[in-house]
């Protein structure tokens, strides 16, 4: 059975006056929050990599979808995140880092029509990381712990007034221009000043094992659906197999081939609602050869035979997500 994180922080409790001085910074992301989204759902903004969501019901069900290497924070309510095996509940109170593209389950735990989901999430650049990093550790890289799929962490006051401040900068055209690079390097400089700032920082240097994850994983989104081969990959990034498949699973919880149905079947669940694909052209644009095989494996990873899953999905709120 997966258990549900508790979200410990990683540097220890918050003090009770930080904390209230941190609640003020929630409470204004919040509000600016419910400014970006007029409407239930995720919003994107004019600001590359700043996305927005706001829901109103707990969600019977997780929802599988894929984020990019992001930084979320949740403004108001609670969402459950799912990373492999490990269950994360995401409040007010804490961070939710994602070193590398994965697939993931989400679910709304706490939320209601005039208190909904308030969530924010910014997608991480390695180049950008690359850049901070060399600021803060301009000696090289320190010795980092284990890398993890995902980390959590207290919410950090500076980080959250960081945030609050680029957010701000959607209101004028020239603060976007001028001061959104500036809020978004210090919010990186944050990050990897952090206690997993040394596995952050990683994501922007070429021979760190994230990277070459990373790198490995770009490959895998640009070529979902053609034949890959592991030995292949591996050499892509210059590790032996064994060595590969050990990191690979590391950083991003599953293996190599599961990554890359999980990649094709989200696909493919995305050409169906918005193509309106049947199943058997569907199962061929993204790589399978078999019609039954492509079903099978759907079900077994939406719950769901295609059709079946697609119906629902245009009668319910969860296409939102998408």
């Amino acid at each position: 059975m997966t258990m549900l994180s508790t979200n410990n922080a990683v540097d220890g409790t918050i003090p009770s006056a930080a904390a209230g001085t941190l609640t003020n910074e929630m409470n204004r992301l919040a509000s600016l929050i419910r400014l970006h989204t007029p409407r239930e759902g995720v919003a994107t903004s004019r600001i590359s990599g700043l996305h927005f969501g706001r829901f109103s019901c707990v969600e019977g069900e997780q929802v599988r979808t894929f984020y990019q290497p992001s930084l979320g924070l949740v403004a108001q309510g609670a969402k459950a995140v799912t990373v492999g095996t490990t269950t994360f509940r995401i409040d007010s109170t804490s961070m939710f880092i994602l070193p590398v593209a994965l697939p993931l389950l989400l679910k709304t735990v706490s939320a209601s029509s005039s208190q909904p989901l308030l969530v924010v999430r910014l997608d991480l650049d390695a180049p950008r990381i690359a850049e901070a990093a060399l600021k803060v550790y301009p000696q090289g890289l320190p010795m980092g712990g284990r890398y993890e799929p995902a980390y959590t962490s207290c919410a950090d006051y500076g980080i959250v007034n960081a945030v609050n401040r680029l957010v701000d900068c959607l209101a004028f055209h020239r603060d976007e221009i001028l001061l959104a690079p500036l809020a978004m390097e210090e919010i990186l400089i944050r990050l990897i000043r952090s206690p997993i700032g040394a596995m952050i920082a990683g994501m922007g240097f070429a021979d760190s094992v994230v990277n070459r994850v990373a790198r490995a994983v770009t490959w895998l989104r640009s070529n979902f659906a053609n034949q890959m081969k592991v030995e292949d990959l591996a050499g892509l990034v210059h590790m032996s197999v064994s060595s590969f498949h050990e990191h690979f699973k590391s950083v991003t919880s599953v293996t190599p081939l599961q990554y890359q149905k999980a990649l094709r079947l989200q696909e493919a669940r995305r050409l169906m609602l918005g193509s309106q694909l049947d199943a058997a052209t569907t199962a061929r644009h993204v790589g399978y050869s078999s019609e039954s095989q492509f079903s099978r494996d759907y079900s077994r990873y939406f719950g769901r035979p295609p059709k079946r899953d697609v119906t629902r999905l245009m009668q319910s709120s969860e296409i939102q997500r998408y």
